[in-house]
Protein backbone atom coordinates (compact mmCIF):
# COMPACT_ATOMS: atom_id res chain seq x y z
CA UNK A 1 0.00 0.00 0.00
CA UNK A 2 2.92 2.14 0.61
CA UNK A 3 4.43 1.88 -2.81
CA UNK A 4 0.60 2.69 -4.32
CA UNK A 5 0.00 5.81 -2.52
CA UNK A 6 3.23 7.87 -4.63
CA UNK A 7 2.51 6.30 -7.84
CA UNK A 8 -1.00 7.02 -7.57
CA UNK A 9 -0.52 10.40 -7.09
CA UNK A 10 1.90 11.21 -9.96
CA UNK A 11 -0.57 9.75 -11.97
CA UNK A 12 -3.35 11.95 -10.49
CA UNK A 13 -0.62 14.78 -10.98
CA UNK A 14 -0.13 13.76 -14.56
CA UNK A 15 -3.45 13.96 -15.85
CA UNK A 16 -4.65 17.10 -14.44
CA UNK A 17 -1.61 18.09 -15.91
CA UNK A 18 -2.46 17.29 -19.71
CA UNK A 19 -5.97 19.32 -18.63
CA UNK A 20 -4.05 22.38 -18.37
CA UNK A 21 -5.49 24.89 -20.86
CA UNK A 22 -3.18 27.23 -22.29
CA UNK A 23 -6.10 30.18 -22.55
CA UNK A 24 -3.81 33.17 -20.32
CA UNK A 25 -0.58 33.23 -22.66
CA UNK A 26 1.12 36.02 -20.34
CA UNK A 27 4.41 35.24 -21.88
CA UNK A 28 3.13 36.79 -25.61
CA UNK A 29 4.71 33.88 -27.11
CA UNK A 30 3.02 33.23 -30.43
CA UNK A 31 1.89 29.33 -29.47
CA UNK A 32 -0.14 27.64 -32.14
CA UNK A 33 -3.30 28.53 -29.64
CA UNK A 34 -2.87 32.10 -29.41
CA UNK A 35 -2.46 32.25 -32.99
CA UNK A 36 -5.32 30.17 -33.75
CA UNK A 37 -7.50 32.43 -31.47
CA UNK A 38 -6.48 35.75 -33.18
CA UNK A 39 -6.62 34.32 -36.48
CA UNK A 40 -10.19 33.68 -35.35
CA UNK A 41 -10.94 36.80 -34.16
CA UNK A 42 -9.55 38.70 -37.02
CA UNK A 43 -11.62 36.51 -39.88
CA UNK A 44 -14.59 37.37 -37.81
CA UNK A 45 -13.96 41.18 -38.55
CA UNK A 46 -13.21 40.73 -41.97
CA UNK A 47 -9.65 40.77 -41.79
CA UNK A 48 -6.87 38.43 -42.44
CA UNK A 49 -4.02 38.15 -39.73
CA UNK A 50 -0.14 38.92 -40.37
CA UNK A 51 3.33 39.76 -39.12
CA UNK A 52 3.79 42.84 -39.37
CA UNK A 53 6.74 44.40 -41.66
CA UNK A 54 10.25 43.71 -39.55
CA UNK A 55 8.03 41.73 -36.73
CA UNK A 56 9.13 38.41 -34.81
CA UNK A 57 7.18 35.57 -36.27
CA UNK A 58 7.52 34.55 -32.19
CA UNK A 59 5.62 37.11 -31.13
CA UNK A 60 1.94 38.21 -30.85
CA UNK A 61 2.31 41.63 -30.67
CA UNK A 62 4.09 41.92 -33.68
CA UNK A 63 0.92 40.02 -35.61
CA UNK A 64 -1.67 42.57 -37.03
CA UNK A 65 -5.07 42.23 -38.60
CA UNK A 66 -5.24 43.29 -41.97
CA UNK A 67 -8.37 44.54 -43.76
CA UNK A 68 -10.43 45.44 -41.22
Amino acid sequence: MRRVLPLLAVALALGLAACEQTGNNVSGTADYDSLKRAQEACTAQGGKLVLKDGGDAQYMQDYTCKGT
